[in-house]
Order: C-alpha cells, then sequence, then structure tokens
C-alpha cells in the first residue's frame, strides 16, 4: 500500500497540471494555441459561434463569471497578481460575449495576455485590446489575430 500511494498521489497530480494547461478559446472552432491564427471560418460555423455567443443564457452566462471572478478576486485582498488560468478565463469571457463572430484563444502568463485567431472586421480587432485590459490584474496585452471573412460552405 505504500509503495501504491506515491503513484497514485504523481498520477493525479500529473493529470491535473495537464488538464490545466489549456488555454482559454471563445469558440471550439477557435485555434489550439496562441502561436497558430486558426483557419477562415466558414458562414456556419460564424452563425453557430453568433448564435450561441448572443444568446441571452449564455450572455448571462458570461456576466456571471465575470463578476464572480472580480468578487473572488476582491475578497481575497484585491490582488491584481491573479493565476494565469484565472486571468486567461476571464480574458475569454470578456472577449466572447463581446465579440461574439470572432474565434479567439487567450493565454497569460503572469499578467501578460496573448489574443490569437479571427475576427470578422477592424472593429471587433480593435476592440481586443481595450477589453482585455479591463479585466482586473492584465499588464499587457499582444494581439495576434486576423482579419477573415467567411467563406462560403463548401458543396459536400
Amino acid at each position: 500500500m505504500k509503495k501504491i500511494t506515491p503513484l497514485v498521489l504523481s498520477s493525479i497530480l500529473l493529470l491535473g497540471t495537464v488538464a490545466c494547461d489549456n488555454n482559454a478559446k471563445t469558440s471550439s472552432s477557435a485555434p489550439d494555441s496562441t502561436e497558430k491564427t486558426g483557419e477562415v471560418p466558414t458562414d456556419k460555423t460564424i452563425l453557430a459561434n453568433k448564435k450561441d455567443a448572443t444568446s441571452q443564457v449564455r450572455r448571462d452566462q458570461l456576466n456571471a463569471d465575470i463578476r464572480a471572478r472580480e468578487q473572488r478576486n476582491n475578497v481575497s485582498g484585491g490582488s491584481t497578481n491573479r493565476a494565469n488560468s484565472d486571468l486567461a478565463s476571464e480574458v475569454r469571457s470578456k472577449l466572447e460575449a463581446n465579440i461574439p463572430s470572432g474565434q479567439l484563444t487567450v493565454a497569460a502568463k503572469d499578467g501578460a495576455i496573448v489574443v490569437a485567431g479571427t475576427v470578422q472586421n477592424q472593429d471587433q480587432l480593435n476592440k481586443i485590446d481595450a477589453l482585455a485590459k479591463e479585466i482586473k490584474g492584465v499588464k499587457s496585452v499582444k494581439v495576434a489575430v486576423k482579419i477573415a471573412t467567411a467563406t462560403p460552405n463548401p458543396k459536400q
């Protein structure tokens, strides 16, 4: 039993480390890392993402998530030094609520935010920096996002 316990504990820690390494994404079709900009979305993908992000239920979830994170941060002393995953998730929620047709991936490290992916127009691209900086704890924002207009669905 004494030999199995460290094995089980180390397995759980390894799984937790791998699970926590995920980047926050605004949609399932967003790129998997901030090193990629993603593919040009199809009309169908944009409509599905926009429908989900603009639904009242989803907007309420995003706003509640942002409020809860801010309240937890304020209760814990209001520190601007926040966990990378918490910061990335909160920025992702903010971007998803305000840029519903974007396909964005957000990563954070020590208050530095990197946003990658695609948006539909210049106005959406211009919003990213300001929206990310509204989140407490964001020190800098690197925007590696491209403007990609939708392509029609390929015939099947």
